[in-house]
């Protein structure tokens, strides 16, 4: 089976092929160009640099959120787009996921996945890695460092841009932690590939979404209508 994934929850985007276990190919840009410019070009040109036909992809897959508002939308429409029109399945995995199979071949080690929430939030997930699986250990959520420090019991693994935030709060209460190297620390569509690749095909059909909290301008909207 092919994968064509996509990862376009944060700063960096990418494109990733991947068959039967193995990385065909991977695209990766973190020059903070615009995604909905960049992400359908790249899936593109790495298809083409691989030799293999959009018709050749069995299933398309997304980071579905949480992340960047408009990062995660772009991705989950480009999926959609190219879903509908290949006639093919599409699979959304959570972004924190996605994350930490990059990490999953350090064996026994706590992973803890951090984005940038901003308001001194992280969107985060705690995993065990187990070799070639992962066992989830929290929700997907959006935290509070201050909240995620007292479950960090043992040094963490740290991924995600959000992994240097965790770092400073980890250094500053004198707690031990592993800052993952960057080429796993940071978010990519190899990640999106594997997880989609052991999700169930129950999971599979027309990914949403997924935030976790309101946006800025949905929160205003909000408070403006409180205070009316």
């Amino acid at each position: 089976m092919k994968i064509l994934a996509l990862e376009s929850s944060a700063l960096a985007a990418s494109a990733a092929l991947w068959e039967d276990g193995k990385c065909v190919g991977l695209y990766l840009q973190n020059c903070g160009l615009t995604h909905s410019e960049t992400l359908l070009p790249m899936a593109e040109n790495l298809l083409k640099g691989c030799a293999v036909p959009l018709s050749a992809v069995d299933l398309i897959a997304v980071a579905r959120g949480p992340g960047s508002f408009t990062g995660v939308r772009i991705g989950v429409a480009t999926a959609k787009g190219l879903s509908w029109g290949l006639d093919k399945p599409c699979c959304g995995v959570s972004t924190l996921e996605a994350m930490a199979w990059q990490a999953s071949h350090l064996e026994g080690k706590l992973l803890c996945c951090c984005m940038d929430a901003r308001r001194g939030q992280v969107y985060n997930a705690l995993f065990r890695a187990e070799g070639e699986s992962l066992r989830r250990l929290s929700e997907d959520r959006a935290i509070a460092l201050s909240e995620l420090l007292p479950e960090l019991t043992e040094a963490p693994v740290l991924v995600g841009d959000g992994a240097s935030l965790a770092a400073k709060a980890l250094m500053e209460a004198g707690l031990p932690f592993t800052l993952a190297p960057e080429p796993i620390r940071i978010q990519s569509a190899w990640g999106v590939a594997l997880a989609a690749a052991r999700a169930p095909q129950e999971a599979w059909g027309e990914p949403e979404p997924v935030y976790l909290r309101l946006s800025q301008a949905e929160r205003e909207r909000l408070a403006k209508g409180n205070t009316a």
